[in-house]
C-alpha cells in the first residue's frame, strides 16, 4: 500500500550502513550495507543526502565487559542500558579522527548515579552512541541483562530452580502454591524488567530511530507492525497441564465459540493421550495445536544434552498433531538452545514476568527473531500468576494491559490454563476480558502460526520509493501497510 508522492522523493535508500543493524531491520526502513567509508573502531549509519550519521564504536575483543547503565534526558524517559559502554576519553580519541566539532548530550549512569558515558552531537548532525545498538537490543531480547547485573557471577537463581523442579514431585500441591506466594514478595521488587509493562526497549528502538530521523533529514519510512490495516493483534493460547485440563478443553473453547473466537492449546506429549483425530478435528474447527513440553517436569531445556534425549519424541508429537509451535513447561527457556527445537515459533519468552520461576523477560511486546526462530512473546499476565500466586480477582489486570498494548500497536498474547479455568469465577473473568475486545475491529485476533507466517513475511518484504511514493515489495506486498512516523522526542 504506497503513501502518497512527497514534494522532495527520497533515494531509493537514503542510509548507508557499515554493517547490518538489526535495530534498524526490526523497523523494516530500507537502508544499504556497504559503500560507505571505513573508519577504524567505529561501525555508523550515514545519510546519502545530509552526510550525517548516526555513530557507535566497533566490535572489538578488546573493549571492556558489558555494564549496566541508565540513559536520561529532559527530552526522554530513563532508559536501561546493558552492553559495553565507551567512556568519554575513549570517545573523545575516537571522534578526533573522525573529525568535527562534537559535544556531549545525554549521559550514561550507574545505579549509583556515576558517570559513565555520554551521547556525543556533531555541529554538522552526527550523533555517536557509546554503545552498540544491536548489543543493547539482544541483551534484552536474550535476556542477556542478568548475566551482566550479576557481572558473571554464578547463576543461583538457575541453582536454586533447578533444584525447586527437582523436588517439586515429591511436594503436596498446597506446598507448592504457599512456596510460590511467599516467594513472589521477593519477585516483585525486581527493578528491571518492571511489572506488568517494560517499556525500556521500545523507548530505546524508537530513540536509535529519532536519531536516524534526524541524521537524514527527513521522515523514515517503516512497515507497520500488523497487517491488513490492524493496528494491534490479540493471540489467545493455552497450556493444558493435566488430563484433568484436557477433560476442560471443550467449555473453554465454547466460551471463545460464542465470541467468534479462536485460540491454539499447547499439549504435553507424555503426560496425557491427544490423538491425531482430536488434534486434527480442533484445526477443522480453526483452532491451533502446539506442543507443551514431553513430561511437564522443567527440565526440557535444561541442558543441551536432556534437549537431545526428549527432542525427538517432542518432534514425534508435532508430526502428528501438525503443530509447528512450542512451549516450554513453567516458560523454561535457553537463547542458545530454542533454535535447535526446530519448531517454526516459539512462545515461551514472556516480555516481563518476575513471578515465574524463571524470571524476567525479554521486554518487547512485539515478535522477533533468535536466528531462524520465530519469538511469540507472552505479553499478557498469566492466569495462575494473578488468580492463584497473587490472588486477584476479575479481569481488570488484563484489560489494562491489553489495553497498554492496544495504544502501543502491540501484540496482546494471552496464555492461560483450562486446568485453572475449571474455576468458574476465573472462567469468568477469562469471559469478560474476550467480551471487551471481541468486536474491536482494529485488532488481528490471529492464531500464533499465523503471527509467525506474517512476521516472516514482513521481515523478507523491503520498502521501494516508486513515482506513487514509497511502495512495499515481497511476500507482505498485498497485506502490509508503510509508515511515516512523527518524531516524538523532540528535538535533542
Amino acid at each position: 500500500m504506497p503513501l502518497a508522492p512527497q514534494a522532495a522523493p527520497p533515494s531509493t535508500a537514503p542510509l548507508r550502513g557499515s554493517r547490518r543493524l538489526l535495530t534498524l531491520e526490526h523497523f523494516c526502513t530500507p537502508y544499504q550495507v556497504g559503500d560507505c567509508e571505513t573508519l577504524a573502531g567505529l561501525d555508523y549509519v550515514q545519510a546519502g543526502r545530509t552526510g550525517g550519521a548516526l555513530i557507535w564504536p566497533g566490535r572489538s575483543p578488546e573493549r571492556d565487559r558489558p555494564q549496566a547503565a541508565t540513559l536520561g534526558s529532559p527530552q526522554a524517559p530513563e532508559i536501561p542500558i546493558f552492553a559495553r559502554i565507551t567512556p568519554d576519553v575513549a570517545a573523545r580519541s575516537l571522534l578526533a579522527k573522525r573529525g568535527g566539532k562534537w559535544a556531549p548530550t545525554d549521559v550514561a549512569v550507574t545505579v549509583g548515579g556515576e558517570r559513565v558515558a555520554s551521547i556525543w552531537r556533531e555541529d554538522g548532525g552526527s550523533v555517536f552512541l557509546p554503545f552498540d545498538p544491536d548489543e543493547v537490543r539482544l541483551a534484552c531480547l536474550s535476556e542477556g541483562y542478568q548475566a551482566i547485573a550479576r557481572r558473571g557471577g554464578r547463576d543461583w537463581k538457575r541453582v536454586a530452580r533447578t533444584g525447586y523442579y527437582r523436588a517439586r514431585g515429591l511436594m503436596p500441591r498446597a506446598a507448592q502454591i504457599w512456596l510460590r506466594r511467599r516467594y513472589a514478595r521477593i519477585q516483585a521488587r525486581a527493578a528491571f524488567p518492571r511489572w506488568p509493562v517494560e517499556t525500556g526497549l521500545h523507548d530505546f528502538l524508537e530513540l536509535v530511530f529519532h536519531y536516524l530521523q534526524s541524521i537524514a533529514g527527513e521522515p523514515l519510512p517503516r512497515i507497520a507492525p500488523w497487517p491488513n490495516g490492524h493496528s494491534w493483534a490479540l493471540v489467545l493460547t493455552h497450556d493444558v497441564e493435566t488430563a484433568t485440563g484436557l477433560s476442560a478443553v471443550d467449555s473453554v473453547a465454547a466460551v471463545e465459540r460464542s465470541l467468534g473466537l479462536r485460540s491454539s492449546w499447547n499439549f504435553v506429549p507424555r503426560r496425557y493421550h491427544v490423538g491425531s483425530e482430536q488434534a486434527r478435528d480442533m484445526a477443522l474447527e480453526g483452532f491451533e495445536v502446539g506442543v507443551h513440553g514431553l513430561y511437564h517436569d522443567g527440565r526440557d531445556l535444561e541442558s543441551i544434552s536432556i534437549l537431545r534425549e526428549r527432542l525427538p519424541a517432542m518432534r514425534a508429537a508435532a508430526d502428528r498433531w501438525n503443530a509447528v509451535g512450542f512451549r516450554a513447561p513453567a516458560t523454561q527457556r535457553d537463547w542458545e538452545l530454542m533454535p535447535m527445537l526446530g519448531f517454526d515459533y516459539d512462545s515461551s519468552y514472556p516480555d516481563t514476568d518476575p513471578f515465574e520461576p524463571q524470571n524476567g523477560g525479554c521486554c518487547t511486546w512485539l515478535p522477533f527473531f533468535n536466528r531462524e526462530m520465530v519469538e511469540l512473546p507472552l505479553t499478557m499476565p498469566q492466569d495462575h500468576t494473578l488468580f492463584v500466586i497473587l490472588r486477584q480477582k476479575g479481569e481488570r489486570a488484563w484489560v489494562r494491559k491489553a489495553e497498554f498494548l492496544r495504544a502501543h500497536e502491540g501484540m496482546a498474547l494471552l496464555d492461560t490454563h483450562p486446568d485453572y479455568l475449571l474455576d468458574p469465577e476465573i472462567l469468568g473473568a477469562y469471559r469478560g476480558f474476550l467480551e471487551r475486545f471481541a468486536e474491536d475491529d482494529r485488532a488481528w485476533k490471529a492464531l500464533p502460526r499465523e503471527v509467525s507466517s506474517w512476521w516472516r513475511r514482513r521481515a523478507q518484504s523491503r520498502l521501494e520509493w516508486t513515482q506513487a511514493g514509497w511502495t512495499i515489495t515481497g511476500p507482505a506486498a498485498g497485506e502490509a501497510r508503510v509508515e511515516l512516523v512523527p518524531v516524538k522526542w523532540g528535538d535533542r
